[in-house]
């Protein structure tokens, strides 16, 4: 019994100072690849996924007045600072489906919406023409539960309903977060919080 028991602690503290070792910040900055299955199940695509890390909002932003986010495209994240620097939150997102979808630059949050509808843009209903003119908040609608409506005509930060829709390109030009993840940031950015897509 005293050896069956010795067994276990030993997995245990294996286990432990594996996890440990796996979340050391100098192992998560080596360069680590995989290989993730896009839109298409044929389609497949081999990135970094050691760029999903913290980062320092001084190279990005002169101040965080009202607050900054930064959205990686590349590395498929959003970082969100406070005003007053006490909160840092790093988020994976969804990006634009491609280069041509994809806006960078400086840009700021002029509205907040709880339960957001949806209207697909003029181009989105071109190249989709089956796709509805209006989804109602709901299960159904792809902007989620909450949005944040940019500076920039048609592009948001919002959550989704469709999980599988996050780290990956599968959005039209907006930045998608998992459901919990844009209630979260909904309660911390205000009108106002600049935001910049890198």
């Amino acid at each position: 019994m005293a050896d069956n028991q010795s067994n276990r602690f030993g997995r245990r503290a294996f286990l432990a100072s594996g996890a440990a070792f796996l979340s050391t910040p100098a192992l998560a900055q080596t360069e680590s690849t995989t290989t993730e299955v896009e839109r298409d199940l044929d389609e497949r695509v081999v990135r970094n996924i050691s760029s999903f890390r913290a980062l320092d909002w001084r190279p990005y932003f002169s101040n965080t007045k009202n607050g900054a986010i930064l959205v990686d495209v590349t590395s498929r994240a959003l970082h969100y600072w406070s005003d007053d620097q006490s909160v840092y939150k790093l988020y994976p997102s969804s990006v634009p489906l491609t280069e041509d979808l994809t806006r960078r630059g400086r840009t700021k949050i002029v509205r907040k919406v709880e339960g957001p509808s949806w209207t697909p843009t003029p181009a989105m209903k071109k190249r989709n023409p089956e796709w509805p003119d209006h989804v109602p908040p709901g299960p159904e609608n792809p902007l989620g539960t909450h949005a944040l409506y940019l500076s920039w005509t048609y592009y948001r930060i919002h959550g989704t309903h469709d999980t599988r829709k996050i780290g990956r390109r599968s959005s039209n030009g907006c930045i998608g977060l998992y459901n919990e993840h844009i209630s979260e940031l909904f309660g911390l950015a205000k009108v106002g919080t600049q935001v910049l897509l890198i």
